[in-house]
């Protein structure tokens, strides 16, 4: 072989090592390559992949509902829909005019329209969320009548609020995620929330939608549903009187009321006036306030800063969240007290000169000529503070500060809403003071801050037998399927006083009732307690108004309901709890006895006395006159929103039976007039049923025979006769014709409230 020949052959297989090597160094980074996409990146990258190849949509879980503790849907998650459009199968000779009439019915700029119906390669872009039915059936319609392609929606659900405001700061409301805000609906938002669903939505190699064919759907699953103690019509009850509260006493800050079964801790009611609207929440529900921010230039720094203030006003639970001095309905704490630790007796005497000297200090009763030699029951029932005051003392500022925690004062109560506050409590070191200043000033209800909530609960513990219980709003929660999950239990934190002490409570709480400073609150047949309380605000900015309250109790042989209501700012000269508060809880108490069916149990004394003359009602308040009314056996009803009765029917000094309703009237324009049914011939009582379902008050006069039948054989006024609401409609009576017997000739007197 030649060496030119050996020299190319060596070349060669050099060159062939070479690649070999560069070959076996390739194979070697691309192995390593593929083990470092697959192995190491592999899980990454098929991530990467599948959100390239597809797309996630997610679908809304019904949220739960919230029911009353009789099953009044008080919010549930309505049906709504998202208006969508698929890009690529809209026709683009008709995009223009789609645009326009979209954006016509959605209220959405046509060119946002035109932007994403531009976007071609897709075919799911969405243009309005969440439209009631109306206005899907508007753009249905217009689908259909122009031959539009593209256009479809997609379920949604939105929160709604049956009955508007009522309850609004105990419910809360939603965010626009459909989240829960504030209220129970953010304290139990993971309960109410449910599961979502989602759309998997495949994609092309360009990144485009495929149609909906491809798609892969995962339902969602509903929230649960929540069960309260609320009773809705209760509830109803405490707001429309507390709003007539504020008209007529010009409230400038709030009131709250608060209805509670003291035995078990169930709230039947909660409110704070004024409120909001939930369907609308920052829209400013007080019209004083609404009218402040209109005169304002929207848009400014003043105007936004105090739009912000007043919506997270109306959206506060005063009853939870407020401290106050709770003045003389704190007594009831100190009496029960005093009581147990047998430091007084009911029958010890007291004497008030219209004042006590404590240390340098001259603390005045509100009776400012004394009340003179008096006993403690006695003291009880005129609310005198130099008697509380001497009561306190004998306590000690040590068992004073150790009963106030025993009562659940200075912490939470526990109960389940969101934003509890705590109160506001002299230190033991300052109740120990030599001096006693500060113990005897909490001693009838000032200087300490408590929130409503926490007095309620605590008061409640000196009637109920002693114990302290804790509060709660949700009875239930129930799945989809309305099967109960969880049923809430009454909770006893403690016993703070014996049986035997609440006992004597009991007696103390209905002499302040009977014939003391709670007497407004009376309503007869009904043996009501109760407690007034008047209470200056002193705070770093000194005075600002009063607020006024009174707790009250039924039926006071074994207590089952409590009912505080607090008024903060009343604009009136020589204002007290005693004429203000305890009328408000007494028309509450009224109405609501008669919704649950309690009965009244009458005296011998008040069953003879079978009919009464109608007192003159006009120019007062509305609280006023029903305290008044209610106080002479007689049952009020209420129409208009006004603050002073501008006509009453029956008129004054009208005599009617007991029981009758009287009609009184703070808005002349919504007096409504009846035509009187025919009921001549009909029994006594078909005439009493058909009379009052009509609106209308009954007398039933004529010959009334021991065990015989009875029918109608005049009335006045006539059938067809138009008379206004409330007014009177007597019939005359006659045993019929065929029964022969002895008649006794009495009046028979027959009512009922319409």
């Amino acid at each position: 072989m030649s060496k030119n020949n050996s020299t190319a052959t060596i070349k060669m297989r050099r060159r062939a090592l070479i690649v070999m090597i560069g070959f076996v160094i390739l194979s070697f980074g691309m192995i390593g390559r593929m083990f470092h996409l697959q192995i190491v990146r592999g899980e990454e990258l098929q991530e990467m992949a599948l959100r390239q190849q597809t797309r996630t949509l997610p679908i809304e879980a019904r949220r739960g509902m919230i029911l009353d503790r009789n099953g009044n849907v008080l919010a549930r998650s309505a049906d709504v829909w998202n208006v969508c459009i698929s890009p690529a199968e809209i026709n683009p000779d008709t995009v223009n005019e789609l645009a326009r009439d979209l954006s016509e019915i959605l209220g959405v700029p046509e060119q946002r329209i035109l932007d994403l119906a531009a976007q071609r390669q897709f075919f799911y872009k969405r243009v309005a969320p969440r439209v009631d039915a109306d206005i899907r059936e508007q753009v249905l319609n217009l689908v259909q009548e122009r031959g539009y392609t593209g256009v479809f929606f997609e379920p949604a659900t939105r929160r709604y609020y049956t009955y508007g405001s009522l309850a609004s700061t105990v419910l809360g409301f939603t965010n626009a995620d459909n989240e829960g805000a504030y209220g129970l609906e953010a304290r139990y938002n993971s309960v109410l929330s449910g599961t979502p669903g989602m759309v998997v939505t495949a994609r092309n190699a360009w990144g485009a939608d495929m149609p909906f064919r491809y798609d892969r759907r995962h339902e969602a699953r509903d929230g649960n549903s929540i069960v309260l103690t609320l009773d809705q019509g209760i509830q109803h009850f405490v707001e429309r009187n507390l709003e007539a509260a504020i008209i007529e006493h010009n409230i400038r800050h709030y009131a709250t009321g608060i209805v509670m079964n003291v035995n078990t801790g169930e709230i039947l009611a909660m409110a704070t006036v004024p409120d909001f609207d939930p369907n609308h929440p920052f829209l400013i529900g007080d019209p004083r306030r609404a009218a402040q921010l209109e005169a304002l230039t929207p848009g400014t720094d003043e105007y936004r800063e105090m739009r912000r203030q007043f919506q997270f006003d109306q959206w506060r639970n005063r009853a939870i969240t407020d401290p106050y001095e709770p003045g003389s309905v704190f007594k009831l704490l100190t009496a029960a007290m005093a009581l147990e630790n047998n430091v007084v007796s009911l029958d010890d005497m007291f004497y008030c000169s219209g004042a006590i000297d404590v240390a340098t200090e001259t603390i005045h009763c509100h009776h400012r000529r004394g009340h003179g030699s008096i006993c403690f029951v006695e003291g009880m029932r005129r609310s005198c503070n130099p008697v509380f005051i001497s009561i306190g003392q004998r306590v000690g500022g040590q068992e004073f500060f150790n009963y106030i925690h025993a009562f659940g004062l200075g912490e939470r109560t526990g109960i389940d809403l969101p934003g509890e506050a705590g109160g506001i409590l002299h230190g033991q070191n300052t109740l120990m003071r030599e001096g006693m200043v500060e113990l005897s000033s909490s001693a009838f209800g000032q200087s300490n801050k408590v929130t409503p909530i926490q007095l309620i609960t605590a008061v409640s513990a000196t009637v109920n037998g002693g114990y302290l219980m804790e509060p709660f709003v949700v009875r239930q929660i129930i799945d989809p399927d309305g099967n109960v999950l969880e049923t809430r239990q009454p909770v006893v934190r403690r016993q703070v006083i014996s049986a035997e002490t609440s006992d004597e409570m009991r007696l103390l709480a209905e002499a302040a009732v009977v014939d003391g400073s709670g007497r407004l609150a009376a309503i007869p047949g009904f043996r009501i307690g109760g407690k007034t309380g008047t209470s200056e605000k002193l705070d770093a900015d000194g005075y600002d108004g009063n607020i006024l309250s009174f707790v009250g109790f039924v039926p006071m042989d074994a207590p089952r309901y409590a009912i505080l209501v607090t008024l903060d700012g009343p604009e009136l000269e020589d204002v007290f709890g005693s004429t203000i508060a305890a009328p408000v809880v007494g028309a509450i108490m009224n109405e609501m006895l008669a919704y649950i069916g309690m009965e009244p149990q009458f005296t011998q004394e008040e069953l003879e006395q079978r009919e009464v003359d109608v007192p003159d009602v006009l120019g007062m308040t509305s609280h006023d006159a029903r305290a008044i009314l209610t106080n002479r056996g007689l049952q009020t009803r209420m129409i208009g929103t006004g603050g002073e009765v501008l006509r009453q029917i029956p008129q004054a000094w009208q005599t009617v039976p007991r029981g009758s309703s009287v009609i009184i009237y703070t808005d002349i324009n919504a007096i409504a007039e009846i035509i009187v049914p025919d009921v001549v011939g009909m029994t006594a009582a078909e005439a009493n049923r058909v009379i009052v379902e009509a609106g209308l008050n009954i007398t039933l006069r004529g010959t009334v025979t021991d065990g015989v039948p009875t029918v109608v054989r005049e009335q006045w006024p006539a059938a067809g006769s138009t008379i206004t609401t409330g007014e009177i409609v007597t019939l005359t009576l006659m045993r019929r014709p065929e029964q022969a017997v002895p008649a006794m000739e009495l009046p028979v007197l027959m009512t009922s409230s319409p």
